[in-house]
Parts: structure tokens; sequence; C-alpha cells
């Protein structure tokens, strides 16, 4: 709501506007607590007080850098700010400590560079250009100089950058807190190759953005007394299990089931897997392909992240035999059984996608089949086995899909943990929270074609 402000005629004002938002006027008539305002545009409008607010007529063409600088902080000043220095390609903003970022929809490699990275390393807060190497440098100061641990946190809607940006954080802080390593893998290294490997069992495209994380990450990355990367740990919350079984077009399951769908033949065929389009699981939509991503180079480019990571060889081949058992397990179709409210496999293409998930799953076809079309009712001391009819197969055969996905993550979570290792000595922390993006379209985007992220550093 507009706060109680007196306005005369001759003010200047904005305005809300069903199609842009806020316009701006010229208050041209007072009577009680309604206005008559000459829009910029040329259209008059009759508005009540307390929808208007006051405009700076005084302010920047360019905007500022720190909105605590402008005249008046409320929602059209800071729309129009973020506007403004968008339009003159800057889209870095702070609000005191907050950092606004506006999704450029475009690589800017320039900025994040290991020049980029120089200059802001020991830079005072607020001497260079807003930007999230600064955040980061600050996080690293305060807590190298008072010995206090940090965090950062970094939210905004579905398609804003937050991965991106999350991962320019981890970053910089890999560069001020980096070891010379003289042989195997770097903390630091670890750290920034575990971003890839979640990547491609945690994200996948929405409607909005092609590598959006469907599940909640907090990274915690520990130091020694001299500043130095000594060990880290990653939590993972809220993985949206639901997309293992269920798209809506345009979007995409998770990376990891095209990646492996476009592997090397060998690999192809040992978990005999084809088109992924062949796959319940990634047709139900029709984006199966994604512009400026070649799933079989990031097929290999995880297989590599995996390695220094510390993921052995055998434990990869297992985990991506999980992924394909997954895929022909959603093939698995069921009709009515010769039992009143039985199912059974409908045909022979279902039975040979259960007998391939059960070879890859490494467990008795038969006993798969049996827990997929029947439920075993525990009661006191006896236990009821009941049929499932087709439609209820299905479910179960979804549900154990989405569990064992679920549990592959958690997995994957854990055995980075292991292999990058904790320093249980450290005092010294800070924590990057990238928190899930949410999505009420309707009211999230207000600038046309620009995404708002914000990153709050506090101690």
């Amino acid at each position: 709501m507009a706060s109680k402000v007196r306005f005369t005629v001759g003010s200047n004002v904005w305005v809300e506007d069903a199609d842009v938002a806020w316009i701006d006027g010229l208050v041209e008539q007072v009577t009680g607590d309604e206005l008559i305002i000459r829009c910029t545009s040329g259209k008059k409008v009759t508005a009540n007080v307390s929808s208007v607010y006051p405009k700076d007529a005084e302010a920047k063409r360019c905007g500022v850098e720190d909105m605590t600088r402008l005249a008046y902080l409320h929602e059209p000043g800071v729309l129009h700010n973020l506007k403004s220095r968008y339009g003159m390609n800057e889209i870095y903003t702070y609000t005191g400590n907050i950092l606004i970022a506006v999704n450029p929809f475009q690589r800017l490699p320039h900025l994040y560079n290991n020049h980029m990275m120089e200059i802001y390393k020991g830079a005072g807060f607020g001497e260079l250009s807003p930007h999230p190497f600064a955040i980061a440098d600050r996080a690293y100061r305060y807590m190298m100089n008072y010995g206090v641990s940090q965090a950062i946190l970094v939210s905004g809607e579905s398609g804003a950058g937050k991965t991106e940006s999350t991962k320019m954080l981890m970053q910089y802080l890999a560069f001020m807190g980096g070891k010379v390593q003289s042989g195997g893998r770097s903390v630091q290294q670890q750290v920034l190759e575990s971003n890839p490997v979640l990547e491609a069992f945690g994200n996948a495209k929405t409607v909005r953005n092609n590598n959006s994380s469907r599940f909640g990450k907090f990274v915690e990355i520990q130091f020694d007394q001299s500043g130095k990367i000594s060990g880290a740990a990653i939590r993972t919350y809220l993985l949206e299990r639901s997309r293992v079984c269920q798209i809506s077009d345009p979007e995409r399951n998770y990376h990891c089931f095209y990646m492996l769908c476009s592997a090397p033949a060998e690999e192809r065929e040992r978990y005999k897997l084809g088109d992924p389009a062949s796959f319940h699981y990634l047709n139900q939509s029709n984006c199966i392909k994604l512009d400026g991503m070649d799933d079989s180079s990031e097929y290999i480019a995880t297989r590599r992240a995996m390695d220094i990571v510390g993921i052995s060889s055998d434990e990869q081949d297992a985990i991506f035999r999980v992924v394909a058992a997954i895929l022909h397990l959603g093939n698995v179709e069921f009709v009515e059984g010769s039992e009143a409210d039985s199912s059974v496999p409908k045909d022979d293409k279902s039975k040979f996608h259960l007998r391939t998930a059960s070879e890859l799953f490494m467990c008795d076809e038969k006993a798969l089949e049996e827990s997929l079309c029947k439920r075993v009712i525990a009661t006191r001391g006896e236990s009821i086995v009941k049929n499932l009819d087709a439609r209820a197969a299905a479910l179960s055969r979804d549900a154990l899909a989405r569990i064992v996905y679920s549990r592959l993550f958690d997995w994957l979570v854990n055995k980075i943990n292991t292999s990058i290792g904790q320093d249980p000595s450290s005092k010294l922390l800070i924590g990057v929270l990238d928190i899930y993006g949410f999505e009420s379209f309707k009211t999230n985007r207000c600038l046309t074609g620009a995404s708002i992220m914000l990153f709050v550093e506090f101690d």
C-alpha cells in the first residue's frame, strides 16, 4: 500500500498500469483522495491517492548502483531503477548488502573470469560495481577478520539464474581458499566439480529455464585458520520426485536420462537403451533435445566430474544402471489378469522391459513383477497378499521409480560428501544456500524479459 503522501497539482507520481505495472505522470487535479494524472504516454487516469507513489523527478537516467540512495525506496522506484540499469547492460544492483541480479539471458564470460576475481579480491564493499564476487569477498573477509562464520542466501524465481550464480560464488570462494596441489584431487576441485554431477541428476528443463534446479542445496565450505579450504559438506532437500514419472510439455525429465540415451553405442547397448522418445517417462513431452546442449558431450563431462569427486568407475556403472532400469520400468504396462482385480504385464514388449529392469536392478524378475502387481498387508501375526488391478499396478510402478531415484540422488550426495571430506576442527565456515525457485508467474515477473534474484549475505 502506498504511504499517505500529500500530493499537489504538478507532483511527479507513479500510478499503477495494467500493461506495464507502473507508469509515471503529473498530477493535474486533486479532489479529496482522488487524483487526475496525465501520464507521459499522453493518457489521463483517475486514481485514488492510496495507489499512487511519489516519483523523484531528479533521479539519474542511468539509475544508481545502491538503491538505498534512492529518494523513494518503493516498488515503482525500485523497478524503474533496475530497468534503467538493465537498459545500460548493468545486471547487478545493490540495496545495502543485498545484491539484486536481473538475468541477462545470455552468457557474459568476461564478468566472471580470473581477471575479474583479482579485481574484486580485497576491494572494499561498494568501491567497485555490484557483483556476486563482491558479496563472496565480503563474506570471506568478515570470516577471516572477525573469526565469524558467514552465510549467503540466493533466492529468486525459477529461471532467475540462481544455479549459475551459486556456482560463481563457489568459484570465487575456491579462488580465495584454494591450495596448490602436488598430486591428487584438491578439495576446491571436488567442491566445484560436484556442481555438474548434481545438475545432471537434479536439474531439468522447465518452462522458462533449460537448467532449473529441482532441489534445494546448502553448500558448507570449511576453512582452516589460514583461510584455505579444508573441507566441505553438501546438503540437499526437496528433490522434485514427481518429475521422474510425470512431465508436461515443453519440459524435460532430469538431464541424466537423456545423457544416458546419448552415451557411446557400447554403453547404450549394455543398458538396452535407444531413442529417448521411446520411453514413457521421457515422451510425455515433445521436448527431447535442447538447443545449445549436446547430451552426449554432457554425459562424458558428467563422467569426468564423477572421477574428480571420487566416484569410482564401478560405482558410476552402477549409478547409470539404475538410471536405465528406471527408464525400462516406466515402459512396463499392465492389463487385467485372470483373477478378479488382478494385473499382469500387457504384452511381450512390457515383459522385455520388466526383464531388463530386473537385470539392471540385479533382482529376481518374478519378484519384481509381484511387487508391482500385488500388495502385502501386514496384520498382527500374518501377512495378506492382495492383487492390484492394472491402474493400481501402474501407480505402484511409478512409486517404485520415484523412490529408487530419490535414494540414488541421496546416495550421490552422501558419496560426494564422503569423497570431499570434512574438517571437524574447522571453526570457519561459509554456507551458500540456493533456495528452491518459486513459480507464481503472474506476480513474480515484473520486468519484461527479465528475472530477478536476490543475494543476501549475513553473519
